[in-house]
């Protein structure tokens, strides 16, 4: 089944320019239906809200709710859990990538990324594209 690249997709981070560069990587992969918010409590309103989204891509480090929280958030929600997660961070440790993992996250970047680094992330997740 081939990727809708119209699908909506959500990226969160409360840096405007990583917003910005998340964005233009996706435009650049062909991902044209894209929405932001700058942190978890108001990306899960939007999540919530209109709940037709394919994608999350969140930040990890946010305030005052953080990626991790939100990932937490959307997998205990009965009509988010299956949403695919991808998390981004700027740490690699490796307590966060396994806390990542147990709360259900469907993939993790470590910044700086790439789009190369981005589409074969998402390939693992939502397949070929």
């Amino acid at each position: 089944m081939a990727v809708d690249l119209n699908m909506r997709v959500l990226i969160v981070d409360d840096y405007k320019t990583m917003l910005r560069i998340i964005r233009n990587l996706l435009r650049q992969l062909g991902f044209t239906n894209i929405d932001e918010a700058t942190d978890g409590s108001a990306a899960l309103q939007l999540l919530r809200a209109n709940g037709n989204y394919g994608l999350v891509i969140s930040d990890w480090n946010m305030e005052p709710m953080t990626g991790l929280q939100l990932l937490r958030e959307v997998r205990a929600d009965a009509k988010l859990k299956m949403l695919p997660f991808i998390m981004v961070t700027a740490e690699s440790k490796s307590e966060n990538v396994i806390a990542a993992k147990e709360a259900g996250v469907s993939n993790y970047i470590v910044k700086p990324f790439n789009a190369e680094t981005l589409k074969s992330k998402l390939v693992s997740v939502l397949g070929d594209f």
